[in-house]
């Protein structure tokens, strides 16, 4: 029997299968005890003893990971894994995986939707109803809009394929382009500053790295079109928010909606601002995308420890695509 710990804050709460294939295959089970992301210190303490960590966004440390002694199996229920020290991984010989596909449709659903109510100023005019107004803001069809997708990778590829009906046009950027993709689905890849001047919502799908932190600041924030729409549910420090504050304020931009934050819970100032439409890092709060992520997390640690193969369980993948070292 191994020792598995899950740090995600609500794993197995919408379906059981996954903490039952774990038991079925006599893994002794630690949920996270504090029903939250856990610090530093308390994920270092837990994994004492652990042989292998279904992660969430906890920050694990060079620290924490070197003195994991028992440590050889990462599986992170999610796709970022800008929260791992991949040398420390590395140096441990640690297998990683994540879970790529399972959150694209969720995160690329609610991207949908933070689109047209900003468009329409859905969260806006609640909001002014239940405070006792009555004021009709004249707003924009979504139809025929150009977008510009920052990252397109799985989270963006499915993006692009939703808003087929609406007639858009789709600009891209991304570190390596798809060509094929590009060409079936009709999508132009072009340098970023292209993209934020011809956009009307420019929508962030890409990773946190050193490239990418802080990436959206006055600077660019300035190239984007006036009354054009910024959405960010890919990680928060991309953005410099501080900046995005001054814009919004000022009208050089006219909405915006974020999912994440560069610190969270969110406490910040644009908490002020109307045109702004702030979530609390729900992207893969679907049910039915959560309880694929949370079984391909399980799989995959099984992959990892003992190269798992469970013919019988219909979920289970012949491939580890999200196997990363």
């Amino acid at each position: 029997m191994g020792n598995v710990l899950i740090s995600t804050s609500s794993f197995g709460k919408y379906d059981k299968a996954p903490l039952e294939l774990l038991v079925e295959m006599n893994y002794k089970t630690t949920l996270n005890p504090y029903g939250r992301e856990m610090s530093e210190g308390e994920i270092k303490k837990l994994l004492n003893g652990v042989d292998a960590l279904i992660a969430g966004t906890e920050p694990l440390t060079s620290d924490v990971i070197l003195n994991a002694k028992s440590l050889k199996v990462i599986s992170r229920c999610g796709v970022g894994i800008d929260n791992i020290d991949l040398e420390a991984v590395k140096e441990k010989d640690i297998k990683l995986y994540r879970t790529p596909q399972g959150p694209s449709i969720a995160v690329a659903e609610l991207t949908l939707g933070l689109i047209l109510d900003s468009l329409r100023y859905i969260s806006c005019l609640n909001r002014k109803i239940r405070s006792g107004g009555w004021e009709k803001k004249m707003g924009r069809l979504f139809t025929g809009k150009t977008v510009g997708i920052v990252g397109m990778g799985s989270i963006g590829k499915r993006l692009t394929l939703l808003l087929k009906p609406f007639n858009c046009r789709i600009l891209a950027r991304d570190h390596v382009p798809d060509i094929e993709f590009a060409r079936e689905n009709k999508v132009e890849y072009v340098g970023l500053n292209e993209l934020l001047r011809d956009s009307d919502i420019v929508t962030l799908h890409l990773s946190l790295d050193n490239d990418s932190k802080g990436l959206f600041d006055m600077e660019l924030f300035s190239q984007m079109k006036d009354e054009s729409v910024f959405i960010n549910t890919s990680r928060g420090m991309i953005v410099d928010e501080v900046a995005l504050y001054e814009v919004l304020k000022n009208g050089k931009i006219g909405y915006a909606c974020l999912d994440v934050y560069g610190n969270e819970p969110y406490k910040g100032r644009l908490k002020e601002l109307e045109n702004i439409t702030l979530t609390c890092h729900i992207g893969s709060y679907a049910r039915e995308a959560r309880i694929e992520m949370e079984m391909q997390a399980v799989e995959n640690l099984l992959k990892g420890l003992e190269g798992f193969n469970h013919e019988d369980t219909k979920s289970l993948r012949k491939e580890s695509e999200g196997f990363v070292s």
